[in-house]
C-alpha cells in the first residue's frame, strides 16, 4: 500500500510541534496526531535555557516569557550562581510556550487530528496507524517519557536504580531573583522559575514519594517565601523520569523528545534537547539519510548526557550528595564552565 502522507508525528507536545514545523518548512506532507486539547500543561520546571531560546527564535517564534540570566545553586545560607555567558534563557509558562507551537503549526497547514495513536505497524515502503487509516513514508514518536509508540515495537530498554519524580505547582508571588535557583535538600531539589511579574514556578525532583506539600516543608527557608494561600495551580506530576529507548531509529520510525530517552531532569534541557532533536531529524529526512540520525542525535546530546549523568550518580550517593552544593561553592569557575557547557 502506498504512502499517503510524508510523515506523521505521533505526540503534539513541543518535540512533536517543532518537528512539524521543520517537515513543513522542509515541504513534507505531515500530520501530526494529539488526542488532548491545546495548550497542553505539564510537571516541568519551565525554564528554556539559552540554546532553547535560541532554537526558538531560529523558527521565528516569539515567546512570552522573563528572562533568566542562568543558574543559582542553594544550600541553606550558602549559594553559587553562573550567568549565562552567550544570551539568557527564559521562564515561560509551559501552556504559553505550547499554544504559540500549535498556533504556528497550524499556520502552516499542517493538521492537528484528536486521536490517541497505541501502535504503528511498518513495512518497507511505510508505516501505518492500525483502525485509523493513517498511512506515511516516515512515522516519528514524539509521544513522550512513556511513549506508546515505543513500547509497541519493543524498544524500552529497563531502567536501574531509584526512580526519581516531579512535582510542580505556581505561585503568584513576584520572583525574587533572575535565577533559576536550585534548592538542594536531603532527598530533593526544588526548582524556583521566574515566570512573570508576579509568578514563579516551584518543581521539586526527588525518589521520594511524598506530597508537594510534604516536600516543600524540606526547604523552610524557601517555604516561607510561598504562602499556601498565594498557590495558584493545582500540583502536577511527572516520572519516572530516567527512560531509555533501544535506538532512536527504527526502520522507518523515528523518535525525538523525551520519547527517544531521558536521562532526568536536573539540568533543565529538556526543551532544548526537544528542539535540536527535531532540527536534525527533518535535517536528514529531507537528505534522505534518515539512518544518520541516530548519530547526529548522539553527538548533538552526548555533553548534555555525560554532565548529567554525572551529577545524577552523585545526587543519589548518600556520600556524595550532601557535597554537590559545597563543591560547587568552593569552585565558582568549574560550576559556570559546567553551566555554560549546558546552556
Amino acid at each position: 500500500m502506498s504512502a499517503r502522507h510524508d510523515l506523521v508525528i505521533v505526540g503534539g507536545g513541543p518535540a512533536g510541534l517543532a518537528t512539524a514545523l521543520h517537515a513543513a518548512r522542509a515541504g513534507l506532507d505531515t500530520v501530526v496526531v494529539e488526542p488532548r486539547p491545546a495548550p497542553v500543561d505539564k510537571a516541568c520546571g519551565e525554564g528554556l535555557m539559552p540554546g532553547a531560546v535560541r532554537s526558538l527564535a531560529a523558527l521565528g517564534l516569539a515567546v512570552p516569557g522573563v528572562p533568566v540570566s542562568g543558574i543559582r545553586y542553594v544550600q541553606g545560607a550558602r549559594g553559587v550562581q553562573a550567568a549565562f555567558r552567550h544570551g539568557p534563557g527564559m521562564g515561560v509558562r509551559r501552556t504559553d510556550l505550547h499554544g504559540v507551537l500549535h498556533r504556528a503549526v497550524l499556520a502552516a497547514g499542517v493538521p492537528v487530528l484528536p486521536l490517541r495513536v497505541a501502535e504503528v505497524r511498518q513495512d518497507r515502503a511505510g508505516v501505518s496507524v492500525p483502525g485509523m487509516g493513517l498511512r506515511s513514508r516516515w512515522l516519528v514518536g514524539a509521544d513522550g517519557l512513556h511513549s506508546r509508540v515505543r513500547r509497541s515495537l519493543g524498544l524500552e530498554v529497563r531502567t536501574r536504580g531509584a526512580p526519581r519524580y516531579g512535582l510542580r505547582r505556581h505561585y503568584a508571588v513576584a520572583p525574587w531573583s533572575p535565577y533559576v535557583e536550585v534548592h538542594w535538600g536531603s532527598d530533593a531539589e526544588a526548582y524556583v522559575t521566574p515566570i512573570g511579574p508576579r509568578l514563579v514556578g516551584i518543581a521539586v525532583l526527588t525518589t521520594r514519594r511524598a506530597s508537594f506539600t510534604s516536600h516543600l516543608e524540606g526547604f523552610p527557608a524557601l517555604a516561607a517565601r510561598l504562602p499556601p494561600d498565594r498557590a495558584v495551580t493545582s500540583v502536577r506530576g511527572a516520572g519516572p523520569l530516567r527512560q531509555r529507548a533501544r535506538t532512536r531509529a527504527h526502520g522507518r520510525v523515528l523518535f525525538v523528545g523525551d520519547a527517544a530517552g531521558y536521562v532526568d531532569a536536573l539540568t533543565g534541557e529538556g526543551v532544548a534537547l526537544a528542539l535540536v532533536g527535531a532540527e536534525a531529524l527533518v535535517a536528514n529526512l529531507r537528505r534522505g539519510t534518515p539512518g544518520r540520525y541516530e548519530a547526529d542525535w548522539r553527538r548533538a546530546t552526548r555533553r548534555h548526557r555525560l554532565l548529567t549523568e554525572l551529577l545524577l550518580r552523585a545526587r543519589l550517593q548518600p556520600a556524595l550528595a550532601p557535597r554537590i552544593m559545597p563543591t560547587a561553592a568552593r569552585l565558582p569557575r568549574v560550576f559556570s564552565a559546567a553551566v555554560n557547557a549546558l546552556a
